[in-house]
């Protein structure tokens, strides 16, 4: 039986796993922090900040990142004090700055009372990657592959293919897409092809042998055969039709 905790969150007393983190903890109990870096799938990694809150331990008292803070015996927190609230606006007012078209964005900013941020529009950018990293970390920690990184520093830092060209070791899974928070990647499927624009890559995608749907890129599909060591017409059908 794994040893256990007492903590407090927002007056309230609970008790946690040790080795568990604040942000973990108060979605177990239904207390909402705001965040768009995190997922459960992927190690924490603290990019965004948002999830920001006000911890206590004796005297002292800190600002942490909730998603990469482990809970501890008697730890006091505070999930939107005016000290939380008040950095997790200028958070919202430097990403709104930077994505200033993005909805997610947008209405995230609006839920603390944000409509433009506080910089003026010659300080506003287009942008609606907001660096948190979780495409790169998807590949790296889910997929296995790495096909991509984060490049460069400061206000240029993005994730792009290695060399800046094709990314030659994508196998075309859209895992990179399906936790982008913001949008940021695009993939389309169109006439039998996936195309991650983000990468410069398109795939072939396979077609079931029973019902005729293209249902995943034939790369991604040899990956996992191969991993696997599956036979080789194991994908020959959808799992829809398996």
């Amino acid at each position: 039986m794994s040893e256990s905790v007492s903590l407090t969150i927002n007056g309230n007393k609970y008790s946690a796993a040790k080795g568990a983190y604040v942000l973990q903890v108060a979605r177990e109990h239904g207390i909402g922090i705001p965040t768009l870096c995190d997922h459960e799938a992927i190690e924490p990694y603290g990019a965004c900040r948002l999830c920001i809150v006000e911890v206590t331990r004796g005297t002292r008292t800190k600002i942490v990142t909730s998603c990469l803070y482990p809970v501890e015996e008697g730890l006091v927190v505070q999930t939107d004090s005016p000290r939380v609230i008040k950095n997790r606006k200028m958070l919202l007012n430097l990403l709104l700055a930077r994505c200033s078209g993005n909805p997610v964005i947008k209405e995230l900013a609006k839920e603390y009372g944000i409509e433009q941020p506080v910089f003026g529009e010659e300080y506003w950018e287009k942008h609606n990657c907001i660096v948190c990293g979780l495409c790169v970390r998807a590949c790296e920690q889910v997929v296995g592959v790495s096909a991509i990184s984060l490049v460069n520093r400061g206000i240029s830092r993005e994730p792009k293919p290695p060399f800046l060209e094709k990314a030659q070791s994508c196998i075309g899974c859209g895992s990179c897409y399906y936790v982008c928070p913001t949008g940021a990647v695009k993939l389309e499927d169109k006439n039998g092809v996936r195309h991650i624009y983000n990468w410069k890559v398109s795939f072939k995608l396979k077609k079931c042998g029973k019902c005729g749907i293209q249902w995943a890129p034939e790369a991604q599909l040899a990956f996992i055969r191969k991993k696997l060591d599956l036979p080789a017409e194991f994908f020959d059908v959808c799992p829809n039709c398996r």
